[in-house]
């Protein structure tokens, strides 16, 4: 059986969260440069079947049971709306948890009605609003071909209207590619047509696609702040320092670390302090992972990474 399901991680958004990779690794309409789980290697646009339905809502099912996390996210190392079952996976899956159900979306597929229909069993919606200039899209999330991005933002203006759950959008700067005030004003002003609740500003923390990309200075993210703040008021929040580190992990560190670093890559201090928790040794772990071409390390801004031995 696939590991389908991991964590929770912490998340300073949400709580604790049963991350729940409904897609294939690295099937994704964009091909994001700051990308934590490295490039795309399966750039589409067509739904399909990707895990068996039944089989995803039971791991889901078995695991947010014994490990009782505040909410479920679809959050893959891709794009989940890909994903032509999810709405029949979120429907079971609220059928039997008493769960708020989360998804992270790129907004890409929200063009399409079936896409907007699934989303609704959610209630908890994050849409990426890293630009709204066309040149600037295509550096930055390096979009599938067929893709149009005018008709992408009139659709997450359209949805943002339908959808009575938690709407929340992320935005995420990168150093001399969005971390400017033209940039800033026009994502806040489009920002602020939606029906929205949350407004996040991000930069790259963990090791991203390409090395090259850099989180912008200080100076940027208070400048970029008080843009947003000025079209958004209180909702807008900054996400720019490394997130909580106390995972949720059974006593199975190196299979529970194998399954979340595909998508969420860690600390190796965070290991350090994770084997520390549950009385194991922090160099075995890293060993195994590292021997059995499970994990590599890279570093990025001065800290070193768990990520995916076969991460691009």
């Amino acid at each position: 059986m696939r590991k389908i399901v991991f964590g929770p991680v912490p998340s300073r958004r949400l709580g604790y969260s049963l991350g729940v990779n409904n897609v294939y690794d690295k099937y994704c309409s964009y091909s994001c440069i700051y990308c934590q789980a490295g490039r795309t290697t399966r750039l589409v646009i067509d739904r399909m079947k990707f895990y068996d339905v039944d089989e995803l809502v039971q791991q889901v099912i078995v695991e947010a049971n014994k490990k009782k996390p505040d909410v479920v996210s679809f959050v893959p190392n891709g794009e989940p709306t890909l994903d032509i079952n999810l709405g029949r996976e979120a429907e079971l899956i609220k059928k039997e948890l008493n769960l708020p159900l989360a998804i992270f979306t790129n907004s890409s597929l929200l063009t399409r009605q079936d896409v907007l229909d699934d989303l609704m069993f959610f209630d908890i919606v994050s849409v990426k609003v890293d630009t709204v200039k066309h040149e600037t899209w295509r550096k930055i999330n390096r979009p599938h071909p067929r893709l149009c991005l005018e008709e992408i933002l009139d659709s997450i203006k359209s949805f943002s209207k339908q959808y009575k759950g938690r709407l929340i959008t992320e935005t995420m700067l990168v150093k001399g590619v969005n971390d400017n005030e033209e940039e800033y004003e026009s994502i806040a002003e489009f920002i602020a047509g939606l029906r929205v609740d949350k407004v996040y500003i991000q930069a790259p923390i963990r090791p991203p696609a390409e090395k090259w990309v850099k989180p912008p200075s200080e100076d940027e993210f208070t400048k970029a702040y008080h843009i947003f703040h000025k079209y958004l008021g209180g909702k807008v929040e900054l996400l720019i320092s490394s997130e909580p580190k106390s995972f949720k992990f059974t006593d199975n560190l190196v299979e529970e670390i194998a399954s979340t670093i595909y998508v969420h890559p860690i600390r190796i201090d965070y290991v350090s302090e994770l084997a520390v928790k549950y009385g194991k040794n922090a160099e075995h772990i890293i060993d195994e992972l590292l021997r059995n071409k499970i994990a590599k390390i890279v570093e990025y801004e001065g800290k070193k990474f768990l990520v995916p031995a076969i991460r691009r």
